[in-house]
């Protein structure tokens, strides 16, 4: 077998067999095959496509390129939920504990933030002394003693994707639905969960910008786990403004926190009850429904924010900050951000936004960047609020003068105004199963 007559044979739109897939993917990953020919590949793909077979192969494959996590331990109850990034998007902090509170075993990795789109761990860090990594007993341990356990994903889990994402990345080979449900998927399944719910984010703060495009990824990523023996349920939600209040790290803790005492934004609270639900549904075989009314009740019981406290605490986290969000880290640096004339807030951009939190020392522009846990944004006013020339609509956090102003000017760049009030947003677009 040639990898020449593969890029052909995919050139041609041809599909490729289960062997042809575990070539590219065996050879890609150890070396065999030279980058230029995998470039040639992933971009035949990308112009070719690939069938539902093709892709959950390849998936799979990849998948078994490393470690895979075995939670069989846990029979029908291991629970994982992704979501495809976001601005302002704390609902793992929020889920995790309520589906752990109502019997499910959330074990879970995890990832940092990169670009406009904040990471969990990160904001975990954010809380003193709260480890990120730890041994394949701790893990396996925390999650059967808790019902929950999440940490940072580890390099041995589907390493074809990491070396292939890597590629894809400078050869302009990322936008194509096939590679990037095989992206996120290899790396869900080769964590084991046997239930996986998918936060499908859409709008200008999301990498797919149109419900069209959310939806063909989510019924691919439903796909694969189906085939390959999970079950999947995938919700469309809309991130083209920020959701809640907080951008930033230790905000983001802050308002996770609201939400599981009983408070916090509106839109945040509807989220992580509706994907919560959905969580519950598939690990207990419950409707959905019934997993909400389970998931409102750990929440107005405490059990949720006593689940988030346990959780923490077994990986070291100081739950003094969670009791006490003053202890959380702030940035020194701050401003407030004035309404510029009279009406309503009819946008706030939520990749601007995003950007803006970077900007401020929220984020990182390489994997190697540090981030500065009390950098970031807290809303005053949201879409759709009215507000008076001069009214604050936001303070900003940073780290120094210089990035405040960068903050500043992009964050400023992010907000329009209209004398009529806009229509509200949706928040939910559609649930795939």
């Amino acid at each position: 077998m040639k990898m020449y007559d593969l890029i052909q044979k995919k050139k041609e739109g041809k599909a490729l067999t289960a062997e042809e897939i575990a070539f590219f993917v065996d050879g890609y990953t150890d070396g065999s095959i030279p980058d230029y020919q995998a470039s040639a590949f992933l971009m035949a793909v990308c112009f070719r496509g690939m069938t539902d077979e093709e892709t959950a192969v390849l998936t799979e494959k990849m998948m078994h390129s490393g470690d895979v996590l075995d939670l069989s331990r846990f029979g029908d109850r291991s629970v994982d939920k992704h979501s495809t990034g976001g601005v302002g998007d704390k609902t793992t902090l929020i889920v995790a504990p309520i589906a752990a509170a109502c019997g499910a075993v959330v074990a879970k990795m995890t990832g940092r933030g990169l670009g406009h789109t904040g990471g969990t761990m990160d904001k975990m860090e954010s809380v003193s002394g709260m480890r990120t990594t730890l041994s394949p007993e701790e893990f396996y341990e925390n999650a059967e003693k808790l019902g929950i356990c999440v940490v940072g994903q580890n390099k041995a889990l589907a390493p074809a994707d990491g070396k292939m994402y890597a590629l894809r990345d400078v050869t302009a080979t990322v936008e194509s639905i096939p590679l990037i449900a095989a992206s996120i998927m290899s790396k869900k399944l080769a964590a084991g969960a046997k239930n996986i719910v998918l936060d499908v984010k859409c709008g200008k703060g999301a990498f797919m910008k149109t419900t069209e495009d959310a939806e063909a990824l989510a019924r691919a990523m439903v796909t694969i786990g189906t085939r390959l023996g999970r079950r999947v349920r995938a919700v469309i939600t809309d991130m083209s403004t920020p959701l809640g209040t907080a951008i930033g790290n230790s905000l983001e803790v802050k308002e996770a926190v609201e939400v599981l005492r009983g408070g916090g934004d509106e839109r945040l609270r509807a989220i992580a009850l509706e994907l919560s639900s959905h969580m519950l549904a598939l690990s207990l075989g419950i409707p959905s429904d019934e997993g909400k009314s389970l998931a409102e009740k750990a929440i107005a019981s405490g059990k949720a924010f006593s689940k988030m406290k346990e959780w923490f605490s077994a990986q070291g986290g100081d739950t003094g900050m969670l009791e006490d969000s003053s202890l959380l880290p702030e940035a020194k640096e701050q401003t407030l951000i004035f309404a510029e004339e009279d009406g309503y807030l009819c946008e706030m951009d939520a990749l601007l936004v995003g950007t803006a939190a970077g900007a401020l020392g929220a984020g990182r522009k390489t994997k190697e960047d540090q981030v500065d846990h009390g950098a970031g944004i807290f809303l005053l006013k949201q879409w759709g609020d009215k507000v008076k020339k001069g009214e604050a609509i936001a303070r900003l956090y940073a780290t120094d003068k210089e990035k405040l102003a960068d903050g500043k000017r992009l964050f400023s760049s992010a907000v329009r105004y209209e004398k009529k009030k806009p229509a509200a947003l949706p928040l939910i677009y559609k649930i795939i199963s």
